[in-house]
């Protein structure tokens, strides 16, 4: 039977919350935006717009902007959840990531919330370098980044709307944490290799340093910025998520996309077209 009560899904404008509505929308679900402009308004800042958005919806897309590693963030996801449960909110679905000590906060605070939730740990986005910040790098022939010789398995992000949808929609997904990954470990020195191919012109990866990557990321956001993104850096690039997780794999029962195919789709979609 089909869900007639409203869905949240609060970053609904973001590379997985845009995706997310879409589908649900395809699917025919009642999709709330949780975006600032939105009929009902969600703004993670203005705590007086969280009620309206919640009010009547039977589950929630939790998307924390800009990242759930920022100073404040367990105490509005926190505040969230015990209004979640108090407004009889049925179902929360987190968007985390891996290796990440705050993220990982944030996750043990849904659990606790009393209210029925999914977890969904992500690796890397590819899409950071068809939609999000290294897209210009990307143009411009060189990716710079703190990761060394790391393995990262990086995941398609049309993988996790994918099991976030699951998890809003269908039932059998209570209390799961999804670690959801690529097919495979990369080197970002592998993935220049295979963006290159797809961009048509050459990408290469240069290892930064902590120090190099804190300053560049000061230059485009200030010092606040650039310590909150160094940290992730530094915790999610260290090393400890060369391994690769079967959340795709146990919340939709297929393989995971490959980062070659998501090359492919993106220059055919013409991600990388540099502007006129």
């Amino acid at each position: 039977m089909m869900q007639t009560q409203p869905i949240l899904v609060i970053g609904a404008n973001g590379k997985t919350g845009s995706r997310i509505a879409n589908i649900l929308s395809t699917r025919g679900f009642d999709v709330r935006k949780g975006t600032r402009n939105a009929t009902i308004p969600f703004d993670w800042d203005d705590e007086t717009t969280w009620a309206p958005a919640l009010e009547g919806v039977a589950a929630a897309y939790v998307s924390y902007f800009p990242d759930l590693a920022f100073p404040g963030a367990d105490d509005k996801i926190a505040a969230l959840s015990a209004l979640a449960k108090s407004i009889g909110t049925q179902r929360l679905v987190l968007l985390s990531g891996r290796g990440e000590t705050h993220a990982e906060t944030c996750e043990n605070i849904i659990a606790r919330s009393g209210v029925d939730y999914t977890l969904v740990r992500c690796a890397w986005f590819a899409q950071n370098f068809s939609e999000g910040y290294l897209r210009d790098p990307v143009l411009g022939g060189e990716i710079a980044l703190p990761a060394g010789d790391v393995r990262e398995p990086i995941v398609d992000v049309d993988d996790i709307a994918e099991v976030a949808v699951a998890a809003l929609t269908v039932d059998g997904h209570s209390g799961a944490l999804y670690e959801v990954t690529g097919p495979r470990l990369l080197h970002f020195s592998q993935a220049a290799v295979e963006l290159t191919e797809a961009v048509g012109r050459p990408v290469r990866y240069v290892p930064i340093t902590l120090a190099q990557f804190h300053s560049a990321m000061t230059e485009i956001g200030g010092a606040f910025i650039a310590d909150v993104f160094t940290h992730v850096c530094k915790e999610a690039l260290d090393g400890r998520n060369e391994w690769l997780g079967d959340g795709v794999q146990r919340a939709l029962g297929r393989a995971p996309r490959d980062f070659a195919d998501f090359c492919n789709k993106a220059a055919t979609s013409g991600a990388w077209q540099a502007a006129a």
